[in-house]
């Protein structure tokens, strides 16, 4: 079927995903498009389909799923699930295919779609999101034999609640007093069923699903969406808090102090819980995180491998190299033996067992691994970003003691490394570095920050 040409935004297409303001940036059309070109790529014959809570879900979903049906494929859908239980359903189901409505943690006037083939495989592994646009802007579909089916929706929820707690083989939280912030994401249609079965009453903060997001940004990267949650365990005497981002695939935590537990000590806390189950296993870690982990992952028996940022990638790298589990400082953590995918729910599932397991308040858990000093992720507006990572290259390359450049470049000495990543979509050079000192990791940041922006 020839639609014609139309120019769907390109910038709509992340490395990953696809995110745009809807319907300003992607709309009804472009969607229907966007489907018949997912369909032509990947022949795929039986999609499952899911939407999050946001005010467009369902119309979003719908011209998606007109165009799934106009270009051959049968679809299942789900309904409102989170992005977790949505790769699930994707596996459960039985689908060659999958599509998930949802902008992640983006503001309320988005949508966009997380993408996977058969085992809810990024669908970036079997196509490129800038092909996939390709074909959608030119519309030039071959006619299918015969439309697709809309087949009965399925409701998962009672069978993936089943599958995480058998997953972890947690079946009570014990005396545990725990907070939840779910930001009226979809954490509150996932959690309230975990935590029955369970027999655990959480201190609920936000479950109301509200697409709006009326309290705070569904980011708990951002330190300020985390403040009511902090607040709330300290004034609760709560033994852990945990705040989930808009689709449930990425969740945080603060000890009972009400301290943010970055993502990287997570990663190494996790890891040691899984590495119970399968010993001497990889582990996979993002090069931005702290010296701590990679250690904690071998003191507990574990093989540390650093991967690239981002969660196609991190996924491809563990289907070759056989990676068990991998953790990224943007709360993303990745179970093999849970489809290879990113979950929030088996993440919190392992952090409440490490807490139970442990007896010992979840601050003195970590304390210990409080060894470094990070700076975070710091941005910095750049003109030519190949300029600048030659200039560092040239500087810090022959003093260094190791170079790694498997995503930008990362430098490391005796006492202090840094990573230097180009933006994928923005004209930005993102900078992480830590050090054994509060000093030289002021120093150091002060150095690099004046070599990239001058």
């Amino acid at each position: 079927m020839q639609l014609g040409h139309k120019e769907i935004k390109k910038n709509i297409f992340k490395a990953y995903d696809i995110r745009g303001l809807y319907p300003q940036e992607i709309d009804d059309e472009d969607a229907y498009r966007i489907a018949r070109a997912f369909v032509s790529a990947l022949k795929c014959k039986r999609v499952v389909i899911g939407h999050d809570m946001r005010e467009s879900g369902e119309m979003f979903e719908a011209a998606t799923i007109r165009g799934l049906i106009d270009q051959g494929a049968d679809v299942v859908p789900v309904g409102l699930t989170s992005t977790p239980m949505y790769y699930f359903a994707v596996n459960y189901l039985k689908g060659d295919a999958g599509i998930m409505c949802t902008a992640s943690h983006n503001p309320a006037e988005y949508n966009g779609y997380k993408m996977t083939g058969a085992g809810a495989v990024p669908s970036i592994a079997l196509i490129e999101n800038e092909d996939l646009w390709r074909i959608a802007c030119e519309g030039n579909f071959e006619e299918p034999e015969k439309k697709g089916t809309l087949l009965p929706k399925q409701d998962v929820l009672d069978a993936y609640t089943e599958a995480v707690l058998d997953n972890t083989g947690i079946r009570s939280f014990g005396n545990l007093k725990v907070v939840v912030d779910c930001a009226n994401g979809m954490g509150g249609f996932i959690l309230p069923k975990i935590f029955e079965k369970v027999g655990n009453k959480p201190i609920r903060l936000y479950w109301r699903l509200d697409g709006r997001f009326p309290n705070h940004e569904a980011n708990p990267l951002k330190t300020e969406t985390l403040l009511a949650l902090q607040d709330r365990v300290v004034d609760e005497r709560a033994d852990i808090g945990i705040a989930f981002d808009g689709d449930g695939d990425r969740v945080a935590f603060t000890d009972e102090k009400g301290r943010i537990i970055s993502g990287d000590f997570v990663t190494a806390l996790i890891a040691r819980e899984m590495l119970k189950k399968k010993p001497g296993a990889k582990i996979l870690y993002d090069l931005r995180s702290s010296w701590v982990v990679p250690e904690e992952i071998e003191k507990a028996g574990g093989v540390a491998v650093e991967c690239r940022v981002g969660h196609g990638l991190i996924k491809k790298q563990m289907r070759a190299e056989g990676g068990y589990f991998a953790g990224e400082l943007s709360s993303h953590y990745y179970f093999s033996d849970f489809f290879t995918t990113d979950n929030g729910d088996l993440a919190m599932l392992n952090m409440l067992k490490l807490l139970i397991e442990e007896g010992k308040p979840m601050s003195e858990i970590v304390d210990p691994l409080r060894k470094y000093f990070h700076s975070g992720e710091i941005n910095s507006e750049v003109k030519d970003i190949p300029a600048v990572l030659a200039k560092l290259k040239a500087k810090y390359g022959p003093v260094s003691k190791r170079v790694t450049e498997i995503d930008g470049y990362k430098a490391e000495f005796d006492d202090w490394w840094f990573n230097v990543r180009p933006s994928n979509t923005e004209p930005l050079i993102r900078l992480n570095l830590e050090a054994k000192t509060r000093d030289k990791m002021e120093e150091k940041v002060a150095e690099l920050l004046k070599e990239i922006r001058s």
